[in-house]
């Protein structure tokens, strides 16, 4: 969730809906009355998901060597999150699953800022695992910088528990967009390239403590969410019955974020050439919208017949059965977004769901980021150990 992203636009739509909602805690109560089986085949989670639950109900308390299924919430229909624990006794939070920066951090009670007081905060004297660095540091995102000191403790995600994991503890949050999100902090699934050097990320101690049965992650997400249900993440594992057909794999063209190489994009039945000396693309699970270099975000939303406007890029809701098929080639393969996927449709306002990518590759190259926008319509699959990415429908 760092650079790469939307991240000032898409905070600004944020802030612009929960104001909606008035200030004050905005947190959505969970609707009672139903199972949490229920709620998942009421959002649309495959049937062949549930038997297989049904069928296994012990995995997800496998002991070391583990998998782990992480069930994730929907947020404003954008941003997905679980819950975590740190400390002894554990301490509860959720936390935002991110591709796109290596950093574990949560709220403490050392911050006043509005944006901590509104959420959970660890308070690190009720932790008898807890040990300070004294160490403060300065985290950067699109939207603001973070600041937080340095510690480390206990982390548990579901059945896996890692010891002395390094976590910042906030000690000052922007408002925007904090203050208004359901989620408390952020626990980054990147590169150590772009963690805070000289300590260990979530994701290095999960392999160096031998915690997962296979040095992978993948994510699922719903295509039509809700707070209830918004998909799974999975710790040393991936689930064949949430996603369909063979799996795509793309390599790792530099070790820092999850980025692949994209070798053409198409509108409708046309290549653009704008891929011809090839593109790189990000897979961000911390930013919602499909990025798109501004070198060709005119012609892009052009070609779509989109407008400016205060609500984004909007479309004739109508028109929308009939726009083109956006088209990624990956590895010699096309991976198509159909228009149901890419247009937003929030109460008769159609939006494209896209915005200009304000990074660059770093070597040049034209830079996409593949958010969840994306990811909805494909499973994704982060191999640790080859360094690699997959892809398949989602079920």
């Amino acid at each position: 969730m760092e650079p790469p992203a939307a991240r000032a636009m898409l905070g600004l739509v944020l802030v612009l809906l929960c104001l909606q909602l008035g200030e004050g805690s905005i947190r959505i109560p969970l609707r009672k009355g139903k199972s949490m089986r229920e709620l998942m085949r009421d959002n649309g989670v495959p049937e062949g998901v549930l038997k297989d639950l049904r069928g296994d109900p012990g995995r997800k308390y496998q002991p070391s060597n583990a998998v782990a299924y992480e069930t994730l919430t929907n947020y404003l229909d954008s941003f997905y999150f679980g819950e975590i624990s740190i400390g002894t006794p554990p301490q509860n939070f959720l936390v935002l699953f991110d591709t796109g920066s290596a950093n574990l951090w949560v709220p403490s009670t050392y911050c006043q800022s509005p944006a901590c007081v509104n959420h959970d905060t660890f308070n690190s004297s009720q932790s008898s695992t807890f040990s300070g660095t004294g160490v403060i540091y300065t985290l950067r995102y699109g939207f603001g910088d973070l600041s937080v000191t340095l510690g480390y403790d206990t982390v548990t995600i579901q059945n896996i528990v890692i010891k002395n994991q390094e976590f910042g503890l906030s000690l000052e949050e922007p408002s925007k967009p904090f203050f208004y999100l359901d989620f408390d902090g952020i626990l980054g699934m990147s590169y150590p390239g772009v963690g805070i050097s000289g300590y260990n990320t979530l994701m290095q101690n999960l392999l160096q403590q031998n915690l997962l049965s296979e040095p992978i992650f993948s994510f699922y997400y719903s295509r039509n969410p809700t707070y209830d249900y918004g998909g799974e993440v999975i710790l040393g594992g991936a689930e064949p019955q949430l996603y369909s057909g063979e799996v795509l794999w793309a390599p790792v063209i530099q070790e820092l974020y999850w980025k692949i190489s994209i070798e053409e994009f198409s509108i409708g039945p046309s290549a653009t050439g704008w891929c011809s000396q090839g593109c790189h693309g990000i897979v961000d699970t911390g930013t919602f919208l499909l990025t798109v270099p501004g070198q060709f975000l005119s012609a892009f939303l052009q070609a779509l017949g989109a407008e400016e406007s205060d609500y984004g890029f909007i479309v004739d809701c109508s028109s929308t059965p009939n726009m083109p098929t956006l088209s990624f080639a990956i590895s010699g393969a096309q991976l198509s977004l159909p228009p149901s996927v890419y247009v937003l449709n929030n109460d008769g306002v159609c939006i494209v769901g896209v915005e200009s990518t304000y990074v660059t590759s770093g070597s040049g190259h034209p830079l996409w980021i593949l958010g969840n926008i994306f990811l909805r319509q494909y499973y994704s699959i982060f191999d640790m150990a080859n360094n690699r990415v997959g892809f398949a429908l989602s079920a």
